[in-house]
């Protein structure tokens, strides 16, 4: 399944509140279980075929909510400002072109001085245990916008000229491509500045649940405490 999210530009540069509570910083609740923004608790609620274990049942590896690590930066979740002309966020299941996507974001811009970018692919071991396939389950619509929060608030932080996140779905085989960031600004600072901040904050606050083949069977992958651990640095 796809979704497609384009923002368009607005006046501002600061988000008034987060979606889903009314109060900044804070991941809003999904239905069934467990918080957007990256607060994983489980498989995703009710199962889903891919998914050969009860929620939170055997196999799952998954953080507590409770040491879910530090929110967004106040004012980011869902953010509804400070967006770009050109912003593209995706999910979906096809793979994507790289080069494509990047020369997107600077061609015709005579403004973009450097493009960063950031690819992730399916590693064919994780924990010392061989990986045979990944199957990643999103909430459509909802994943897309905290992604676009993500970016509006990197886009707060520093002057960017356009970003797209494309992350895909479904099943996936190692050395797959599964996630795209990539970032234009006038500089070569900002450019790469922003592009490790939406990364890290897709890892823990985004709503995907991965869940990984393994010759023991399957097991639900939770986000490692490294990542929370590297959101440390963007809390000024």
């Amino acid at each position: 399944m796809e979704g497609e999210v384009s923002a368009s530009g607005s006046e501002g540069r600061t988000c008034p509140e987060a979606v889903g509570s009314g109060r900044t910083g804070e991941a809003a609740a999904v239905p069934g279980g467990g918080l957007a923004g990256g607060r994983r608790t489980g498989p995703p609620p009710g199962g889903t075929a891919a998914d050969g274990n009860a929620a939170g049942g055997e196999g799952s590896s998954h953080r507590p909510s409770e040491e879910a690590g530090p929110p967004l930066p106040e004012n980011t979740v869902g953010c509804a400002s400070a967006k770009m002309e050109n912003v593209r966020v995706r999910v979906q299941a096809e793979p994507f072109d790289t080069g494509k996507e990047i020369a997107r974001l600077h061609d015709g811009a005579p403004g973009v001085g450097a493009v960063a970018s950031f690819v992730g692919v399916v590693r064919g071991a994780n924990d010392g245990r061989a990986v045979g396939s990944m199957f990643l389950e999103h909430y459509p619509g909802m994943t897309e916008r905290a992604i676009e929060g993500i970016v509006a608030e990197a886009h707060a932080r520093w002057t960017l000229e356009a970003a797209t996140v494309i992350h895909r779905a479904g099943p996936l085989a190692p050395g797959d491509p599964i996630v795209l960031v990539a970032v234009a600004s006038s500089h070569r600072g900002e450019a790469f500045a922003a592009c490790e901040f939406v990364m890290d904050f897709l890892k823990t606050r985004a709503p995907f649940w991965k869940k990984e083949a393994t010759p023991d069977g399957g097991r639900w992958v939770g986000t490692r405490g490294s990542d929370f651990e590297a959101l440390d640095r963007w809390r000024t």
